[in-house]
């Protein structure tokens, strides 16, 4: 029996948020960013890969750092961006991504999609001038690179902030692209506007994030609408006529079953990722927010289902992810699988809300390797929601647990429906410690939603269904 694979889908301490999902030789193999665990910005670690076999994508292989920051030698700032990586026309496999404080596309090769990549230059136009240096140029960030059916290269890129352009007068003005020539760094035309600042809805205007997939003939742009989601246009075309579709994706279920910007399922932020086909099946690539912060966020995947119209319904965020189905209602769980955590109290300010705040986190430091990822300052009137469950014969939980706390965990299986067990907390522990309760639940695939309610604050290691 193969084994389960979660959300995050890669392990806990590994902090790769704007994956571009790629399939090479039956490898799906995962391009993002890396964040520092405790970081004090975004994407402050070499970028790193991982891949698994397309027969079986719960068995993750690290695949190593493939690009360090020190390896660029362009001007700005050595942070390195959102990447995406295709094979060219050569066999050998291009690395494009941008850093901070710059308005360029950079470029990395390598034999391997998972080798040593090393740079290859930036993105120039044929006089030799770099795409986006100069005063009224389109602002260069997010590569997506795409080779279609007739050969023709085209790269992806954008960001739209709240102003209309930079310090050095390169212009937000959406989404662009550009065709490039078969050395894959030539420019053979000039960026056009894709989707231009004012085009889809409110909320759900375009910020950063491009990627592109051909999917039946039809050209699908993905891109982030800032903290909504990720959303999807559609073209018979791949450099025009696109038309907003709607949203594929958010990891805080931000315009399903009820939830918003103001009362999401999961603490909000920024998003970006990817489609992919594995055997059949369509999948889209996200990140979260953990750490209590916007710079430790890690790796989520749903399943999603295109249906003959190139229509996506939005995908719910779930535990389960890329498991093809529910998780076993049996056995130990880290409690980082949760799908949903929300704060259900009214605080009096800014810093009341901070000091209460509960979210995921580890102990120790940045590191590549050790999975102790747990909630912490669990209190009185939260909520963390895990979905789906298949049970069976089901008797109680037990919870790993300490800190200070006297109250109760009322488990239900919706967030608002009536508790189908109740367990007793009254604990002291620095440590580690374990309480088991007993209940039953009704035979069948469920959620599982577990809410304090009493005083002081509760660390939550992993849950076992007994």
């Amino acid at each position: 029996m193969k084994k389960q694979v979660f959300n995050p889908y890669l392990p806990s301490y590994e902090y790769v948020p704007d994956a571009e999902p790629r399939i090479f030789n039956n490898r799906l193999y995962i391009f993002g960013s890396h964040d520092k665990f405790n970081g004090k910005e975004y994407c402050e670690n070499d970028y790193v890969c991982w891949s698994a076999p397309i027969d079986d994508i719960s068995d993750w292989k690290y695949e190593g750092v493939i690009y360090k920051k020190e390896q660029h030698y362009g001007n700005g700032k050595n942070i390195l961006y959102a990447p995406d990586v295709i094979r060219g026309k050569d066999g050998r496999f291009y690395l494009f991504y941008s850093i901070a404080e710059s308005s360029i596309i950079s470029v990395a090769v390598c034999d391997e999609p998972a080798g040593k990549y090393q740079y290859y230059g930036d993105v120039k136009n044929k006089d030799g001038k770099i795409v986006g240096s100069g005063k009224g140029d389109y602002f260069q960030f997010d590569p997506s690179v795409f080779i279609d059916d007739d050969g023709e290269i085209y790269l992806y890129s954008g960001f739209c902030g709240k102003k209309e352009e930079d310090e050095k007068g390169r212009l937000f003005v959406g989404a662009h692209v550009c065709t490039l020539d078969d050395d894959m760094i030539t420019a053979k035309t000039e960026p056009k506007i894709l989707l231009s600042r004012q085009d889809c809805p409110e909320g759900a205007k375009f910020f950063e994030a491009s990627s592109m997939r051909k999917i039946n003939g039809l050209y699908f742009f993905v891109y982030s609408a800032r903290i909504t989601g990720l959303h999807y246009c559609t073209s018979n075309y791949p450099d025009r006529d696109f038309v907003y579709r709607g949203r594929i994706h958010s990891s805080s279920d931000v315009g399903i079953n009820g939830y918003t910007e103001i009362n999401p399922a999961y603490p909000i932020g920024n998003t970006h990722g990817g489609i992919v086909c594995i055997k059949g099946q369509y999948y889209i690539f996200d990140h979260r927010f953990s750490n209590g912060t916007s710079f430790c966020r890690q790796g989520v995947a749903e399943p999603i289902f295109i249906d003959k119209n190139g229509y996506i319904k939005q995908a719910e965020a779930t535990s389960c992810g890329l498991n093809g189905g529910p998780l076993m209602g049996k056995g130990e769980y880290p409690i980082y699988i949760l799908c949903n955590l929300i704060d259900f109290n009214i605080y009096d300010s800014d810093e009341e809300k901070i000091k209460n705040k509960t979210f995921l986190t580890q102990s120790g430091e940045d590191r590549e390797i050790g999975e102790n990822q747990y909630l912490t300052k669990f209190h009185n009137n939260c909520v963390a929601g895990f979905k789906y469950f298949k049970f069976e014969n089901f008797k109680g939980i037990s919870f790993k647990v300490r800190g200070k706390a006297k109250g109760k965990i009322i488990v239900s299986l919706k967030e608002n429906e009536d508790k189908v067990g109740e367990c007793n907390i009254d604990i002291n522990y620095s440590i580690w410690n374990e309480i088991f309760f007993e209940f039953t639940i009704p035979d069948g695939i469920n959620s599982l939603f577990f809410k304090y309610v009493g005083d002081g604050f509760l660390d939550i290691l992993s849950f076992e269904l007994k």
